[in-house]
């Protein structure tokens, strides 16, 4: 029996190889699947717990790779959809799980030196975006608390830059990761008046939890108008001991103008009502289209009791399309879906959302499931938002592309 089991192995291994004499190895055949779709993340100086740049790094987490990847659940993707539907989607095809696992099948064998594939060259030292052309930084370290709730802080970078520059690529670096639960960086030009957020600001971008820098595709860029100033809304959250926290954004700037200038609307619901111990509670919400839309991304966001998501485009002609769906929502994975395509909703077009949340004691996630839960900017509150990035030619006339048509919470 035992030597049926080993012959067994073997050939699986043998097989995935599409081979008979070559058997499956590290440097051949595994570690380009890991450095395409895993070392942007585990490699040093990144979050993932562990790096996988090396044969040595990898060797003994083998039968947690296989375990993960079989599942699925790595690398991290909450859509449904095809795989090549969205441009970031990091899943692996069967045939790259079916290696993997049988590599490790097979005792996981590193394989000859010279069969490795040269190391995948990452951007600069700390920053994934590469080097910035410019860091704007807090004006001074913020002192976090060593216990209770923190309200949500917005700190006033000016960049005293002249011109107007076109945004290439941005990232925030906080020097307290992890006590720095997301950012929301906003753009306010100099004549938004003494208001500042609440007038009329654009968005730079936010980080999320397990987001790096975003670097947009060559064309497209967002606005940075001369003197305009950073408003860097921050969420701390507390561990018990005092801290520090200053934060850094880094920009890089296009070299030339774009054709194309990013935007973005929020499709949202600020008036549920979340009843106590409800395991599926449902939240709608609709917006209408007054422009024809280039959309580029979404990227959905609740807080820890969001079970589900789902973007649905309602077209003048009677037609459904399913734009997004998030079928189970991770609140430690806030993803950007970005399509492989940039699609366009004509005027008219209604966007439907759909959430669903458990506020029930079999969440393990739910602070407390006595409590009614609304909106709110605190991880024990809730949020239903659908953010959907747009383009639009940077020589015409902005539009005012969403109107709201209605939201409402219910079952």
């Amino acid at each position: 029996m035992l030597r049926l089991c080993i012959v067994t192995v073997a050939a699986s291994a043998l097989a995935v190889a599409g081979t008979t004499a070559t058997p499956v190895t590290f440097t051949k055949d595994v570690a380009p699947i890991l450095f395409r779709s895993c070392a942007e993340c585990h490699r040093p100086t990144m979050f993932a717990p562990m790096s996988l740049m090396t044969y040595e790094e990898a060797r003994p987490w083998a039968r947690a790779i296989k375990e993960k990847v079989v599942r699925r659940s790595m690398p991290p993707w909450h859509a449904d959809g095809p795989l090549d539907e969205f441009k970031n989607d990091p899943r692996l095809s069967q045939a790259e799980i079916d290696t993997i696992a049988a590599w490790v099948d097979a005792g996981a064998p590193k394989g000859a030196d010279k069969d490795m594939p040269p190391t995948p060259t990452f951007r600069a030292e700390g920053w994934t975006i590469g080097k910035p052309d410019v860091v704007f930084s807090m004006a001074t370290e913020f002192h976090i608390p060593a216990d209770g709730t923190v309200p949500y802080l917005n700190f006033r970078i000016p960049t005293n830059l002249g011109v107007d520059k076109w945004i290439q690529a941005y990232e925030f670096r906080p020097s307290n990761r992890a006590q720095v639960h997301h950012i929301v960086g906003s753009i306010v030009p100099p004549n938004a008046g003494p208001g500042g957020v609440a007038e009329g600001t654009g968005s730079l971008g936010n980080l999320v939890p397990s987001r790096p820098g975003v670097v947009l595709p060559a064309g497209i860029a967002k606005l940075l108008p001369a003197n305009s100033d950073i408003i860097l809304q921050m969420h701390y959250t507390t561990n018990g001991a005092p801290a520090t926290d200053r934060t850094e954004v880094g920009l890089i700037f296009a070299k030339e103008p774009p054709k194309w200038l990013v935007g973005s609307a929020g499709v949202n619901n600020l008036t549920f009502v979340i009843p106590p111990r409800d395991p599926n509670y449902e939240v709608r919400t609709k917006r209408k289209l007054t422009e024809d839309t280039l959309v580029r991304a979404f990227m959905p966001h609740m807080h820890v009791r969001g079970k589900d998501m789902t973007i649905l485009a309602h077209y003048s002609d009677g037609r459904t399309q399913t734009l997004l769906s998030v079928p189970h929502y991770d609140f430690n994975w806030q993803t950007t879906y970005e399509l492989k395509q940039p699609e366009i909703l004509p005027k008219g077009t209604e966007i439907e959302v759909i959430a669903h949340y458990d506020n029930s004691a079999g969440n393990p996630n739910n602070p407390d499931p006595s409590h009614e839960v609304r909106w709110g900017d605190q991880t024990w509150e809730e949020m239903m938002i659908a953010a959907i990035e747009s383009l639009r030619d940077r020589n015409e006339p902005q539009p005012q592309t969403t109107t709201s048509v209605g939201a409402g919470g219910g079952r």
